[in-house]
């Protein structure tokens, strides 16, 4: 048996950032210093640090090095493995600065407060070997539901663990599969929505592409609970390496019996068909993910009926997002007391989050639920960059809404975020700083949506369009305080009778940004100023004449020809009314006298 293990991450983020060749690398390297017999280079999913990939993992050991280039890994096998001594210039673990004892990697900030459940083989197996996910308890949990215990228990084990949506609805679970399980005839249907469209959200992309296994396991589970025998995995064909890792593990269980006719000698069967969605947000939403999948346009339909009662091909259907499934076969191996003692009284269980935005740790974070966002901001991802002030965190995307620095010690909860004006969403926590203006981000969302909306319903279709307009108009110094009343009773009334959940949510980035930062509006729209800086319509440039070095160098990079002097001799100054706002000249000056205002 190999002395160390490394595994190299080869999720997309560390496979942009070429973690192929360094695993080619290091396979090489590892061979011309003789050690193939003592240390095996594996692949494996994502390590959360995405922010500092490509990330190299060291077992036993449990360091982790970061932002490992090709040109490191000789140095690497040197000094790691074949002199015992760690590269601490590359490690992410910390050092005693006393002893210089290095921690372990599950000591560390970023890692000390997670709790790994729907990532926990991530980072840890070869997604690409199902040998490893049956070594690390794979597919136990579908052994015992087939052989020990009957659909109905199933069903109650899922209720009891207190499992809630993770797709952004929060529904109790074993609730829906009890509907579907309810309903009578012997054809339905398990679908897996791999959709995930919020911007900034990649943790159900990176739970396939890590532990594919684990939602394949939960799917049967599932099937067998409702009395399915056929599903579909619904994935946008944005997610490449995820489809592929889908595809190869789907035909490892078949070729191993654990996918197909009579699973375990028990008479049941069970087969999966990838589906690959176009990346539309709407097909986030269940209806339209079943329209899609029957090859219609996705378009929300009414409820009801809700798919657990007509479903796709008008079947009874349970569809669960990802993440959800990655929790099934951990609650039926240790049971749900276990998953319940995790957690909220009304959320049970772990949230997995996409840390991203003004941040210094971005990536991937699962936390127990009842974490507060101070801790997983602070303490976890490490607060703002450069020195930077908090002002806002977005959760639950496009979706959700913008909490401040004076509800960061809200236990995260499903419930509790709503009170706020916000939700849990998928899983996206955007962090926003200093620099950021709120009504400009508003206005991205906002812009999302309607790129983004079907148009089946005229609120969404129309409604949004106006929002936006509105925003362009404020954020560009036409806006008045009737268009701020407008465009409150505009959200108003969208959110109140849109066709679908996506819709009625549409409005909620520009109802939390206006309730907790409504200053900024009125700075835009009485001031004519952007307090950010954002915002290029209502932003100034100008030369400190008493300061000015009169050396030209601003005027010779203004494209507009705005800025007017005369070389070593009359100081510098900007015609605003020819002034385009590029910020080229404050670019250009060496001298720190060109102010933005």
């Amino acid at each position: 048996m190999e002395r160390i293990q490394v595994l190299v991450c080869a999720g997309t983020g560390c496979s942009i950032g070429n973690s192929g060749a360094l695993i080619d690398t290091f396979r090489a390297e590892i061979k011309s210093m003789g050690l193939e017999n003592e240390v095996s280079v594996l692949r494996t999913g994502c390590l959360g640090l995405c922010g500092v990939g490509p990330n190299v993992s060291i077992y036993p050991d449990n360091i982790i090095y970061k932002s490992v280039k090709v040109e490191d890994v000789k140095e690497i096998v040197m000094e790691h493995f074949y002199k015992g001594r760690p590269v601490h210039r590359l490690m992410l673990n910390e050092s005693d600065k006393e002893t210089n004892e290095v921690h372990d990697i599950n000591k560390t900030k970023f890692y000390e407060k997670q709790k790994r459940i729907a990532l926990h083989n991530c980072g840890v197996i070869d997604p690409e070997n199902i040998h490893e996910y049956i070594a690390k308890d794979g597919y136990f949990a579908l052994g015992k539901v087939l052989t020990e215990m009957q659909p109905q228990e199933v069903v109650d084990e899922i209720k009891e663990s207190g499992l809630r949506g993770r797709g952004g609805g929060g529904f109790p679970t074993g609730l829906k599969w009890q509907f579907a399980l309810n309903e009578p005839g012997d054809e339905k249907y398990v679908i897996c929505n791999a959709d995930e469209g919020d911007p900034g959200a990649f943790m159900d992309r990176s739970i396939l592409e890590g532990n594919p296994h684990s939602v394949i396991e939960a799917m049967e589970i599932a099937g067998y609970a409702i009395g399915a025998h056929h599903g579909y995995i619904y994935i946008r064909a944005e997610y490449p390496i995820a489809v592929e890792r889908l595809k190869h593990a789907i035909q490892e269980a078949k070729d191993l019996g654990l996918l197909g006719n009579d699973i375990f000698g028990s008479g049941f069967h069970f087969d999966l068909e990838i589906r690959l969605g176009a990346g539309a947000f709407v097909c986030g939403e269940e209806t339209a993910l079943i329209q899609s999948i029957e090859g219609e346009r996705g378009m929300p339909s009414p409820k009801p009926p809700f798919p657990a009662h007509k479903g796709v091909w008008g079947k009874p259907t349970i569809i669960n997002n990802v993440e959800t499934y990655a929790n099934i076969a951990q609650i039926i191996t240790h049971g749900a007391k276990w998953f319940r003692s995790i957690g909220t009284e009304t959320s049970a269980g772990t949230k997995v989050f996409a840390l991203g935005g003004k941040i210094v740790n971005t990536g991937l974070v699962e936390v127990p639920m009842g974490t507060t966002l101070r801790e997983v901001i602070y303490e976890i991802g490490g607060g703002c960059p450069n020195r930077k002030s908090f002002k806002a965190v977005q959760t639950g995307g496009p979706s959700g809404g913008c909490l401040t620095e004076s509800q960061l010690d809200t236990p995260i909860g499903f419930d509790e975020l709503v009170k706020l004006g916000s939700m849990m969403g998928s899983g996206g926590m955007i962090v926003l700083d200093e620099d950021n203006c709120m009504v400009d981000v508003a206005r991205f969302y906002m812009d999302f949506i309607v790129d983004e909306s079907c148009g089946k319903c005229s609120p969404c279709r129309i409604g949004t369009k106006r929002m936006l307009e509105l925003l362009e108009d404020i954020c560009e110094g036409r806006g008045t305080m009737e268009t701020l009343d407008e465009l409150e009773v505009l959200a108003t009334t969208i959110k109140d009778t849109a066709l679908c959940g996506l819709g009625q949510s549409a409005p909620n980035p520009v109802l939390s940004t206006i309730l907790q930062f409504r200053d900024e509006y009125i700075a835009h729209i009485i001031d004519k100023k952007c307090p950010a800086g954002v915002c290029k319509a209502l932003l100034s440039y100008e030369i400190d004449e008493d300061k000015c070095r009169k050396c030209g160098l601003c005027a010779r990079q203004c494209p507009a020809n705005a800025i007017d002097g005369e070389l070593g001799k009359v100081p510098y100054r900007i015609d605003q009314n020819k002034c385009i706002k590029c910020g080229n000249c404050m670019t250009a000056c060496h001298f720190d006298v060109i102010v933005r205002k």
